[in-house]
């Protein structure tokens, strides 16, 4: 492959030929600029040769960002992530992304600099409602999601490297738990009595399974004999879709099993009649999803609607405000606090690693670890009293 040198007012470029033009069939050549010496010129010659020669070389690409974001969701977003991150994906580019002043710039155009400005822009004054800036979590969800396209920009040849790599993304300043204390169980299942979701949240507390885990679980899921149920589906309400179930991977840490008390059979238990009551009643009316929690007739329960419900009964009661998710963390935090080792605890609630456990849960740590010296002290010297 030839090329040279040459030089343009007060820069140097350097020229390759790249081929033969298969309509016209001229010659084809490809000009590189912004060189400050002949030597600098040469030298980056003999790298893009070899990447020609390699078949490493990308042509720079005619897409705006705008435009790779959406063929991005398209190609890749659609067939490869559950369609719940996709609606997440969806909103972020086509309501902020999309919007940006960047978008409209050549993707192979696009700097570091100019994609930092936008996080800087979203964190002051970022919000739809122009009322102040986003949070540092919102903000790195958009750099998780570019940094994500942009990787697969590099893949597909579209790119030369990943401009967002030499970024820094918002710092997260760690989230706290809201987890109850025993007290305050009592007084959550005691102020719930009452309602259609009771059961749906001592099972939350008793399992630390997710709010669709558990309006997901299927009776075939449940092994009353060896008392442990099988987590393979979850139910979530996705826009424009309604409610719908989403089938857990067989590699994914969300398909697991989880040992359930005897507490947790009185309940099924109670469960299972009272739905055998409702099918005599409706009869052919009845729509049997096979679901553990369900409404009278059989149909799927609106999870959005039972987090807003459960949230006006918390407000009502003298607790402190939870969510209906930050049962899930009590029930991590009372296991870790009676002693439970944290392999356990991560098994229980799905998560890919020991470490997610460790690092959500460290605000108990400090109290296991003095737990652990004081059993220690009485292991060692409860018998030597003159130490």
């Amino acid at each position: 492959m030839r090329g040279h040198v040459t030089k343009k007012g007060n820069k140097f470029y350097f020229v390759l030929d790249v081929g033969v033009d298969e309509v016209t069939g001229k010659r084809k050549q490809k000009w590189f600029s912004g060189f400050k010496d002949p030597k600098e010129a040469e030298k980056a010659m003999i790298a893009k040769i070899h990447e020609l020669n390699q078949g490493i070389y990308y042509e720079p690409t005619k897409f705006t960002l705008a435009d790779f974001m959406e063929r991005w969701l398209e190609d890749y977003v659609t067939f490869n992530c559950a369609p719940r991150t996709r609606e997440i994906y969806e909103y972020i580019i086509h309501t902020h992304i999309s919007r940006s002043r960047m978008a409209k710039l050549p993707l192979d155009k696009i700097k570091p600099i100019q994609i930092q400005n936008y996080y800087s822009e979203k964190l002051t004054k970022g919000r739809v409602d122009g009322k102040g800036g986003l949070t540092a979590r919102s903000v790195l969800h958009h750099h998780r999601i570019l940094h994500e396209a942009l990787e697969h920009a590099v893949k597909w040849q579209i790119l030369g490297k990943n401009p967002t790599k030499a970024v820094t993304p918002p710092r997260l300043q760690k989230k706290e738990v809201n987890v109850l204390s025993k007290d305050q169980i009592q007084i959550l299942l005691e102020g719930t009595k009452n309602k259609y979701f009771h059961g749906a949240v001592f099972f939350a507390i008793s399992t630390g399974m997710r709010r669709g885990e558990i309006f997901g679980l299927r009776w075939s899921d449940v092994d009353f004999k060896n008392q442990t149920l099988s987590i393979r589906q979850t139910l979530q309400r996705l826009k424009g879709k309604g409610l719908v179930f989403k089938k857990s991977a067989k590699n994914d840490g969300s398909r697991r099993s989880v040992a359930i008390s005897s507490e947790i059979i009185k309940l099924l238990q109670v469960l299972k009649a009272t739905q055998e009551e409702c099918k005599q009643n409706l009869g052919v009316y009845y729509q049997d999803h096979d679901l553990v929690f369900s409404n009278e007739d059989g149909t799927p329960i609106n999870v959005d609607y039972v987090s807003r419900e459960f949230g006006r009964s918390v407000k009502k009661l003298d607790i402190p405000y939870v969510r209906f998710h930050d049962l899930r963390h009590t029930h991590a935090t009372l296991l870790l606090q009676q002693g439970e080792h944290p392999k356990i605890i991560s098994e229980r609630l799905g998560h890919s690693t020991i470490s997610i456990t460790m690092d959500i849960y460290s605000h108990v740590m400090p109290n296991m670890q003095r737990e652990a010296t004081d059993k220690l002290d009485r292991f060692l010297f409860s018998d030597n009293s003159d130490i």
